[in-house]
């Protein structure tokens, strides 16, 4: 029998791509679980027995949040990256490394194929597309769900008639966890104007006590929480979403312009992602000046809709990082946050390389570095060209 790959969660879809791909098609399938940071070892261990009940040849779990971290999410905070100012790329940034991880795991394997359950009305489907075709190009890409145009509903009367017991009624929702947020999709979002039920939401608000906290970032990059040190920013991600995740703090729904040209909404948890990637602005702001502030804003929003569309192996991405990386130099310090049910506030910064040091001057108040005369001959230079151009035009009137 032909190999093939299977990218699989253990949700809906990719349940049922295991089972019709040995049945309906024949083939030997090899499941494989890219774990970017959002499964227990419990839910890693359930999630491999259910594959191995449907029959499938062989299971993999591939552990890829650090290097998920090093190459992507890092990045992801240097440019404080919000799509369409809301969303913190949770799905986007996360398929990028699994396309990446699968194709490498295919070809160490000598698969003839490789499988992902994308619909044919979805994003993922052209980003996993895109990267195999770049590293495994010789490989066939097989899609069920998209070739066969199935509804959730379709999916879940095939694996019952062939005996596969599963939540269905969770299953109702499409949920995709990762150490940078969590998706949630269900009826409610294929909607403009509904909201996900609280049921829907991976975490429960529980938490109803303020608390404040302290973030420690050296050189952009988060490294403490609260005090408590992290040689690893993966761990401090982890720690501080423990925290706020049950104060229902980022959840929220994005709706924006798919690759495919539709629009689309999709449902997010991400609460360390909003306040890390908040709290670093907070300190950039203090710590970077004015250009460097600016270009890294439009060379980040090109970064972020790049990556969006599943072109992170095109080159011009590691230029913009490398560029991103050399603005990081001085960003360093604390932010202290407040937590609180649904929402989080920025307190404040300390940072050794604070740019609004009262040695130079208190904005709105006193100025120590120039004299009155010094900012009268520098206004008056400012503004030339726009005072000589009235004059004339008004002299030509």
């Amino acid at each position: 029998m032909k190999k093939i790959v299977l990218a699989y969660s253990g949700g809906l879809d990719t349940t049922f791509c295991a089972l019709h791909l040995s049945k309906e098609l024949g083939y030997e399938v090899h499941a494989v679980l890219v774990n970017t940071g959002g499964f227990s070892e419990e839910e890693l261990t359930d999630i491999e027995e259910r594959a191995k009940g449907l029959g499938v040849a062989s299971f993999k779990t591939l552990h890829v949040m650090d290097t998920y971290y090093n190459e992507v999410i890092k990045y992801l905070v240097f440019g404080n990256v919000l799509k369409n100012q809301t969303y913190p790329l949770s799905v986007s940034a996360e398929r990028i490394l699994q396309a990446k991880s699968l194709a490498e795991y295919a070809k160490s394997i000598g698969a003839k194929a490789v499988a992902h359950g994308s619909t044919g009305a979805g994003n993922d489907q052209v980003r996993f597309d895109m990267i195999f075709q770049t590293i495994v190009p010789d490989i066939e890409i097989v899609t069920p769900i998209r070739d066969l145009k199935l509804s959730r509903a379709e999916e879940i009367e095939y694996l019952k008639k062939h005996g596969v017991s599963m939540n269905f009624e969770k299953a109702a929702y499409s949920i995709n966890k990762g150490i940078w947020g969590t998706s949630v999709g269900g009826k409610e979002t294929l909607t403009s104007s509904d909201y996900l039920p609280e049921e829907a939401w991976p975490t429960q608000a529980t938490e109803t006590e303020p608390l404040e906290l302290i973030l420690s970032f050296e050189q952009g990059e988060l490294k403490g929480v609260d005090g408590k040190k992290y040689d690893d920013s993966v761990e401090a991600i982890q720690a501080l979403q423990a925290m706020a995740a049950p104060y229902g703090i980022g959840r929220d729904i994005h709706v924006g312009d798919t690759i495919i040209g539709i629009k689309g909404r999709v449902g997010f948890e991400a609460a360390a992602p909003l306040i890390i990637i908040k709290g670093h602005q907070l300190l950039e702001k203090h710590t970077l000046t004015k250009w460097q502030l600016f270009w890294k804003n439009q060379l980040a929003e090109f970064y972020g809709n790049h990556l969006h569309e599943g072109h992170y192996l095109d080159p011009v991405m590691r230029n913009m990082e490398e560029f991103m990386a050399s603005t990081q130099t001085y960003v360093t310090g604390e932010v202290r946050v407040l937590l609180q049910p649904f929402r989080f506030t920025l307190l404040g910064i300390t940072s050794n390389h604070d740019l609004m040091s009262n040695k130079f001057g208190s904005y709105g108040e006193m100025n120590k570095g120039y004299t009155a005369e010094d900012v009268k001959g520098f206004t008056r230079i400012l503004g030339n060209q726009t005072s000589i151009f009235h004059k004339v035009n008004s002299d030509n009137d």
